[in-house]
């Protein structure tokens, strides 16, 4: 083999091998079934693509002849049958297309057997009869690359959004499993320009798949990680809400009145939260509530309890055995950081400024006998007046202020 050509299975080999450290590192992290599964793909469908290069021979001139017509013969089908059978899990399995995950399982499970079979003949094969057996195996090996289209085809149809970046990973694919097999077969005619065109949509095929694999399996742990939020969390925020922010609060009053201590409850009112809703960016009211949910935890610190009381108004809750000046720290703390300008992304990927208007409501009590709702009310009452103070009402500023209770 020229010096020129095992530079370029060199350099096929190196980023494969990249590829697949990057692979081990997020299975590590994650510790998921499916990185672990992306591990396993890269590891076995890189080392066929190798194989068929000629590359270990070049490198390890005894590696006993038998065993690589072996490999050679069967690690392909092999490679597509647990391609095909990933690829169904990738496009959501049984519960998102029954008939993609049918025919993609059923197609897998008979390039498993084909696999085997090739792998048994090339056992007992002669030689000179080991190039017939290499073009059965390259005909089989084209099959799991059509299904894969046709999956992928399916699904954009369907509405996947990666789908159709995962065709272009099966295009190259279809090149890689092309190219390697002329290598293998020695075709005449083809020389480096040919195995560097080779090389290169193997790399590419192996990173737009493990890009896509590693982007679905992010939002697949995203959509889990909220499926297991606590009952009463706010989602983009995940601070608590509703009936499971009062608990917590009665229960701060409960445990700080046994001590004899004192309660500062802070409500802090964002009066133009939608104030972006008009322009491109709808739905940006999210990136801002986790941008203020991070600014009031970080000012209010482990010790306090925080919350959503509603999607305007955050509620911090301050314990202390008297009012100290670590306590008014925190509320200067508060009003000096969660109305500082921020940026948000809208629709179109352009960023666009935001200042909120916050208004801050304080309420200090000796928490004994006290409704933990009442007190909120109270607070949110001042942050309301506090806003009218500070800012001109807008078409954003909605009344909310809470009913007195009876």
């Amino acid at each position: 083999m020229p010096v020129s050509e095992i530079a370029i299975w060199s350099a096929m080999l190196g980023g494969l091998l990249t590829l697949s450290a990057v692979a081990l590192g997020d299975a590590l992290s994650s510790r998921s079934l499916a990185s672990v599964r992306n591990v396993v793909f890269l590891l076995i469908a890189g080392t066929s693509c190798v194989v068929m290069t000629g590359l270990p021979e070049v490198f390890f001139p005894a590696l006993p002849g038998r065993l690589m017509m072996v490999l050679k013969a069967g690690l392909g089908p092999l490679a597509g049958a647990m391609g095909l059978y990933y690829l169904s899990n990738w496009l959501g399995g049984v519960r998102e297309d029954s008939l993609v995950h049918r025919f993609t399982v059923m197609g897998g499970a008979v390039l498993l057997l084909a696999a085997l079979a090739l792998a048994a003949v090339a056992t007992r094969v002669a030689p000179a009869n080991f190039r017939d057996l290499l073009m059965l195996a390259a005909a089989v090996n084209m099959v799991p690359v059509l299904l894969a289209l046709l999956a992928v085809r399916r699904a954009h149809q369907l509405g996947d959004p990666l789908a159709r970046w995962m065709a272009v990973g099966i295009v190259c694919l279809a090149a890689t499993t092309a190219g390697l097999y002329a290598r293998g077969l020695s075709l005449p005619g083809l020389g480096l320009g040919t195995w560097l065109v080779t090389a290169l949509v193997t790399v590419s095929y192996f990173l737009i798949a493990s890009v896509l694999a590693l982007l679905r399996n992010q939002h697949n742990r995203q959509l889990a990680r909220l499926s297991r939020l606590n009952q009463g969390a706010e989602p983009a925020t995940g601070l608590p809400t509703g009936a499971a922010l009062l608990t917590e609060v009665e229960h701060v009053f409960w445990r700080t009145a046994r001590r004899g201590g004192v309660c500062t409850v802070v409500c802090l009112h964002i009066s133009n939260l939608y104030e972006l809703t008009d322009e491109p960016g709808h739905g940006t009211e999210h990136q801002i509530l986790t941008t203020l949910a991070a600014r009031v935890r970080r000012a209010a610190g482990f010790r306090c309890v925080v919350g959503l009381y509603h999607p305007r108004c955050f509620v911090v809750v301050i314990t202390s055995d008297k009012l100290t000046e670590a306590t008014l720290e925190v509320v200067t703390r508060l009003r000096a950081t969660v109305p500082m300008p921020l940026s948000v992304m809208d629709a179109k990927q352009v960023y666009l400024p935001f200042s909120p208007q916050v208004g801050m409501g304080v309420v200090t009590l000796e928490p004994d006998g006290v409704t933990p709702m009442e007190v909120i009310n109270q607070a949110e009452r001042r942050a309301l007046a506090s806003v009218g103070e500070q800012h001109p009402m807008s078409e954003h500023d909605i009344a909310t202020t809470p009913a007195a209770l009876e």
